[in-house]
């Protein structure tokens, strides 16, 4: 141990559903240690990891879990590193994501990269950028029902099969449109390449501030992906006449709406820091991440 890395401490946070990611992780564990870095890991994710007696257990599931880190790195793929930011919003603990699953956007590094993300942790190679959110709430009858907050996007999707969701949509407190479908999505530009990239919406880079509101499979003439201001308010309103619909928070928290309620959306006051190893442009990423054609492309004259 050096002074560089003494009482310096990672928060690692895994997909223990994965053989892969256990070991990803037993791979970081030994590196970390070996440098004089401590490690935290949660007490339900304890169980089933290789880990040495040095690593440190915690029980609370909150942002105490992560205090006096100064690091909190996820281990798997998406849904792993959406849990992540969870940790990092509520804590202001940069995130660095190592991805296990498919795409990944809000990873790092790929799974080849762990001797150097070590490497780079121990270093302090690294900078941390901050990503902006969504504050979403839940009006029933004008009094506020729910309050809950998104990275990816907020989603109000019908909650059957059988019937489509009614909704009106507006922006800033006026009317856009009114339809029927499966649903609105309203992102980041985070969020551009995740749900809101399936629905048919524009991918965004992350730099640009703007807010989207996407539409699901809509029955209209006019039900087009919407970029505003990122100090815009989203809304969208479940009609009296339809069924209850459902709140999505990045995939992972929900709410059932009823007919009549009132889902509004705007800039999250807290953003989600991430820890970024490399200088790639977006674009680079882009078209790695969905193996883009660019053969023939010859570039700029020099």
């Amino acid at each position: 141990m050096t002074s560089d890395t003494q009482n310096r401490t990672v928060f690692l946070l895994t997909h223990t559903g994965r053989d892969a990611a256990i070991r990803s992780a037993e791979r970081v564990v030994d590196g970390l240690l070996r440098c004089g870095i401590g490690v935290r890991v949660l007490e339900d994710e304890a169980a089933d990891l290789p880990l040495p007696d040095r690593v440190e257990l915690v029980g609370e599931i909150g942002p105490g879990a992560v205090q006096g880190c100064e690091l909190i790195i996820v281990l798997g793929g998406d849904g792993t590193l959406l849990r992540g930011a969870e940790f990092a919003r509520a804590s202001g603990v940069p995130m660095l994501g190592v991805n296990l699953g498919r795409v990944g956007f809000l990873a790092e590094a790929e799974r080849d990269d762990l001797d150097k993300v070590v490497d780079r942790v121990v270093t302090r190679e690294y900078e941390v950028e901050e990503r902006m959110t969504l504050d979403v709430l839940v009006r029933n009858d004008g009094h506020i029902v729910h309050t809950d907050w998104a990275l990816n996007e907020a989603s109000v999707e019908k909650a059957s099969r059988e019937r489509l969701l009614e909704v009106v949509t507006e922006v800033d407190g006026r009317p856009v449109s009114a339809f029927g479908g499966d649903g609105v999505v309203c992102a980041t530009p985070t969020g551009s390449t995740a749900y809101a990239f399936s629905a048919g919406g524009p991918v965004v880079w992350p730099e640009v501030e703007a807010l989207l509101m996407v539409p699901i499979s809509a029955h209209a003439l006019f039900a087009k992906p919407l970029v505003t201001s990122p100090t815009s308010v989203l809304a969208v309103e479940v009609q009296p006449q339809t069924p209850h619909g459902v709140l999505w928070c990045d995939g992972r928290r929900t709410v059932e709406l009823s007919a009549g309620a009132r889902v509004e959306v705007r800039r999250g006051a807290v953003p989600v820091r991430l820890a970024r190893l490399h200088h790639a442009s977006f674009t680079d990423r882009l078209v790695a991440k969905f193996a883009l054609p660019v053969s023939g492309w010859r570039g700029a004259p020099h």
